[in-house]
């Protein structure tokens, strides 16, 4: 059986800098590579118990992801999971269902594991379990959501210049009677994606009155369809609909099917998160998209600068505005913005 050894000397570097590899600790991206293929060349396994016992780490990081049911978190834990492997940490992943009591229930059975550090995309806003691994020292960032209240760093994506964006492109368009379908009241996401569309709006001389905000009481296909519903039966319904997640958007749509309504000459439809169906939808829809395979990364190694016991600052990327043609607007199909 291979030992540590023999995998310095096939990578040709030091026991010391195999073990800084393996620990997810090596600066140098072409050392890592080779050290990584000579690992496996050699089929080496390293003693994950002892190395527990002799560092006080197990090389295991947590993530509990908010819905893994949702398109967005799918993919952002599939990145949270190659960027952690890439660098020698195995993952455990729970997934909270939107409820926030699964979730701590997780973030429970995570702590005793003795993980090395917690990467948490939070369901809602209050979470003892997350106050309490604060409390622990357990290493902890937030993903997509912050939680106040909760002292870590937060990867996130900003939405501000997209939506400023959005509203100057319905504008242009002549609709005048937007609405918007956000998460449940309190969360952060929602309450933040609804401020700044108004304010974009308001920009323009665009005003978006509470009848024309309906909050979902999930993040599904079925709240979608209800708030959609609901803004159709209005006497004045509106002439656009911003959904704030893929799912509700889903919802949104069918909704206008069944009315027997087309998008965009009825209704123009933008969703907020897109996911690569979406480019092939009739109409394909206009969408703000996240860098998502970027805020797992960088997720990743904003937590590991946290069990290296430095304090990190939050990390903000921008999403954009993809133009297509749900809106009314001539666009394209392959997930470019338009000219």
């Amino acid at each position: 059986m291979a030992n540590i050894k023999d995998v310095a000397e096939r990578a040709g570097v030091s026991v010391a800098t195999v073990s800084r590899v393996l620990n997810g600790r090596s600066p140098v991206a072409e050392t890592r590579e080779r050290v990584l293929a000579a690992v496996q060349d050699l089929g080496y396994r390293p003693n994950n118990v002892a190395r527990a016992l002799r560092t006080a780490r197990t090389g295991t990081l947590g993530l509990i992801i908010s819905d893994l049911t949702n398109p967005f978190f799918t993919e952002l834990a599939d990145a949270v999971e190659d960027e952690a492997r890439s660098l020698g940490y195995s993952l455990v992943i729970g997934n909270a269902g939107e409820r926030p009591d699964q979730q701590d229930d997780y973030i429970r059975t995570l702590l005793d594991r003795r993980i090395d550090g917690l990467l948490v995309s939070s369901a809602g806003t209050g979470s003892p379990m997350l106050s309490e691994a604060v409390a622990s020292g357990t290493p902890l960032v937030l993903l997509d959501r912050a939680v106040p209240g909760v002292d870590a760093p937060c990867v996130r994506a900003d939405g501000r210049a997209a939506l400023t964006e959005l509203a100057a492109h319905l504008a242009a368009l002549g609709r005048r009677r937007p609405a918007i379908i956000v998460a449940p009241a309190g969360t952060p996401t929602g309450d933040e994606r609804l401020d700044l569309f108004r304010t974009a709006l308001a920009a323009h001389g665009i005003a978006l009155p509470d009848e024309r905000v309906g909050a979902t009481l999930d993040l599904q296909h079925t709240g979608g369809r209800r708030v959609m519903s609901d803004f159709l039966d209005l006497a004045e319904p509106p002439d656009a609909v911003l959904a704030t997640d893929n799912l509700m958007a889903l919802g949104a749509m069918d909704e206008l099917r069944a009315r027997g309504l087309r998008v965009p000459d009825d209704v123009a439809l933008v969703v907020y998160d897109d996911v690569p169906w979406f480019a092939h939808t009739d109409p394909p829809l206009t969408a703000i998209t996240q860098p998502t395979r970027e805020l797992g990364r960088a997720a990743v190694h904003t937590l590991l600068e946290c069990v290296e016991d430095r304090r990190p600052d939050s990390v903000l990327l921008p999403a954009r505005l993809v133009v297509r043609r749900s809106c009314g607007e001539p666009g394209t199909t392959d997930g470019r913005t338009s000219d």
